[in-house]
């Protein structure tokens, strides 16, 4: 894979990420990890300015906007901060603010950095009106109504005077811990740790879902016209004294050396906190120093997280086995001793693939060092030599068999490399795959059929009622209701009436019935085509806008697709050339999903820009960038990545960089404002 391949392969992995850490609130990889690759995909951006695209990761902050509220413009943005986990790069940093600031004293305020969910709270007149999530950055999620039942947030406050306090929502460990024993005894999935529960719950529709699970927030920074001095600390402190919830462990610093000493203190002391936290926030602390040394398009100069490292174990390992996920990918999990590790205790860890495997040497009976990474998902770090006494156990190799079905396992032609993933190649007859397809079609984000959960859905195929997503369109009430059992085979209770015993069966029915309405572009999303996510999904069905057009594309049409490479456009090829794809899908038609856009929605595209290829660039009030890339392929026009020659228009934002202001207009493209934009495609 070369450079330039390697950078589009990492912008698609990072958002994935992304969705997975802010939509899903369930990452996929430890922070550290994320940011290994975010500074990768900067070092190879730098080395080729000619692959430059405003919706690269390294352009833009996190998205948690789920699509379930009213999104709401933020008065200021909410950028994120540059991270590092090197005690060099703090003093880098503090270097940079030296030089920056031209020999002027300046303070540092150190701040713990809290594990949660970052939020905006606005006050007007003394009441809490308005509290958003951080959104994209540009905009949040409204929710207001839930922050509202946090009892550590003022409804009411002294300060007349209009005001943003921004802050973080947590759940402390010990309602962490209790909402997992809760949720351990009605048998649901738990939750990975507390700001995954704090995420979930402040998306809540329901406000008593967060009045119940006791939430509780942070604040740490004071915005407005009118605040009361130039002082990031004094600000806090007179927050404080408006009834916020201020840590009390924030500190003044004079030099660099009182900086080390309070993240050395903190790197030990955070264990005892009733809270969770994964780093060292520091900010200059005079606001006319911070405007002073202002902001990089992603992140402000005048201030750094420094993160710590993550908690490390020591176990024994006793097996490894193996899971299949529903694309055939074979993963190997360490199982090992049981041992407490960032408060929860861990048992299980992934090994990812057998190249990491053969990195690790493993043997059963080995010690091992295990750590989560961002205290999120266990992963073993290294075999721990020095705990080894006496001869080592076995040596672990990767199976060649599918564990569940027995099939000879297989590397995919073009991804045979190193670190490649072995795959079951028996689709057809390998159970995992077959119930995770299905369970992937049901779920919220594609059909959104929630009335079958995995257990229905297992259920249904050891009775041999479903073997694919077209088989569920099938099913009637006298096939999930056999005589005198219930949908899981249980003997239905005498006492029990049958409209109320077939409830369940019922809702079963109604909510595929009610699938059918489900749009296209879901639909895609549903059926399970390798690399196809959400997003890709929406771009191919509204390019395509049939499955049939889709089905018919060539290489070079849908590579002509943006944001659409070589990985994504092969796998749609190679999906479309296996016949029981086809079939399904011919199924799924003919039950009355929708395999082509709507009316509404053909009668919203035009030609207004046909012709135009078109450079989105800075920070804009109406629309997320995403949602003008739409825009623009719904109009008739094409998104480019970068200004050149053959660039026509540029959609200008505010704060548009220097840079790419100059080349445009060097070149004599057109620069259009957000409002003249919207009336030009009216």
């Amino acid at each position: 894979m070369d450079e330039k391949e390697r950078i589009l392969s990492l912008r698609r992995q990072l958002d994935e990420c992304n969705r997975a850490y802010y939509v899903d609130n369930s990452p996929s990889i430890s922070d550290m990890e994320f940011d290994g690759l975010m500074h990768e995909l900067e070092r190879l951006e730098a080395l080729h300015p000619e692959m430059d695209d405003p919706d690269s990761p390294t352009r833009r902050v996190g998205s948690d906007l789920n699509g379930s509220f009213e999104t709401v413009a933020h008065e200021r943005p909410m950028i994120s901060l540059s991270n590092t986990y090197n005690e060099d790069e703090v003093r880098d940093f503090y270097r940079r603010v030296e030089e920056g600031l031209k020999g002027q004293k300046f303070q540092i305020c150190c701040e713990l950095k809290y594990d949660g969910l970052s939020i905006a709270l606005h006050y007007k007149g003394g009441r809490l009106v308005r509290a958003l999530t951080r959104g994209d950055g540009t905009k949040g999620d409204d929710v207001t109504a839930n922050v509202r039942t946090i009892r550590s947030i003022p409804l009411k406050v002294a300060e007349e005077r209009p005001f943003e306090i921004r802050g973080e929502i947590l759940l402390p460990w010990a309602n962490f811990e209790r909402l997992n024993r809760e949720r351990e005894e009605r048998e649901e999935e738990l939750f990975a740790n507390p700001r995954n529960a704090a995420s979930g719950t402040l998306k809540s529709k329901d406000p008593k879902v967060c009045a119940e699970r006791g939430l509780d927030a942070y604040l740490y920074y004071l915005l407005g016209d009118d605040i009361p001095g130039d002082s990031h600390y004094d600000n806090m402190m007179a927050a404080k004294g408006w009834g916020f919830k201020v840590s009390a462990d924030m500190r003044l610093c004079d030099t660099l050396e009182e900086v080390m000493d309070y993240i050395h203190h903190w790197d030990e002391a955070r264990r005892a906190l009733p809270v969770a936290t994964d780093g060292v926030v520091l900010k200059v602390n005079s606001l006319a120093q911070q405007k002073s040394l202002g902001m990089t398009s992603k992140s402000p100069r005048w201030a750094i997280a420094y993160k710590f490292q993550a908690e490390q174990a020591s176990t024994v390992l006793r097996e490894v086995t193996y899971q299949v996920g529903r694309t055939g990918v074979v993963t190997p999990v360490a199982n090992m001793d049981p041992v407490l590790l960032a408060g929860t205790i861990v048992k299980r860890a992934t090994l990812h693939n057998e190249a990491f495997m053969r990195q690790l040497d493993l043997h059963e009976g080995d010690p091992v060092l295990i750590e989560k990474g961002g205290e999120i998902i266990p992963k073993v770090v290294t075999v721990d030599y020095d705990a080894i006494s006496g001869p080592r156990g076995p040596e672990v190799h990767f199976i060649e068999r599918c564990p569940v079905c027995g099939a000879p396992l297989k590397k995919e032609a073009g991804d045979a490399g190193e670190g490649a993933s072995w795959y079951c190649p028996n689709e057809e007859g390998c159970k995992p795959q077959i119930l995770g397809r299905i369970e992937h079609f049901v779920s919220r984000r594609a059909m959104a059929i929630d009335s079958i959960g995995p257990e229905t859905v297992a259920s249904l195929y050891e009775r041999g009622l479903i073997r694919d997503a077209a088989d569920l369109y099938d099913l009637t009430m006298n096939d999930l209701c056999p005589p005198e059992t219930d949908l899981f085979g249980l003997p239905i209770p005498e006492s029990a009436g049958s409209k109320q015993t077939h409830k369940l069966e019922q809702n079963i029915i109604d909510g595929i019935a009610a699938s059918k309405g489900v749009p296209f572009e879901r639909v895609l999303f549903a059926v399970g085509i390798r690399y196809v996510g959400e997003i890709a999904a929406k771009t191919l069905a509204r390019y395509f806008k049939t499955i049939d057009a889709l089905k018919e594309a060539t290489l070079e049409q849908l590579l002509e697709v943006n944001g659409i490479g070589a990985a994504i456009a092969e796998s749609i090829l190679r999906f479309f050339r296996e016949e029981k794809n086809v079939r399904l899908l011919e199924r799924l038609e003919r039950a009355g999903l929708q395999m082509r856009l709507s009316e509404e929605q053909l009668t919203q595209h035009s030609d207004r820009l046909e012709g135009e290829s078109i450079v989105i660039s800075g920070v804009f009030q109406h629309h997320s960038r995403d949602e003008y890339k739409a825009l623009i392929e719904q109009h008739g026009g094409k998104n480019v990545g970068s200004i050149s020659g053959k660039t026509t228009m540029v959609l200008a934002g505010e704060n548009m960089g220097p840079s790419k202001r100059e080349k445009a207009e060097k070149l004599g493209v057109r620069l259009v404002s957000e409002e003249e934009f919207l009336d030009l495609i009216k």
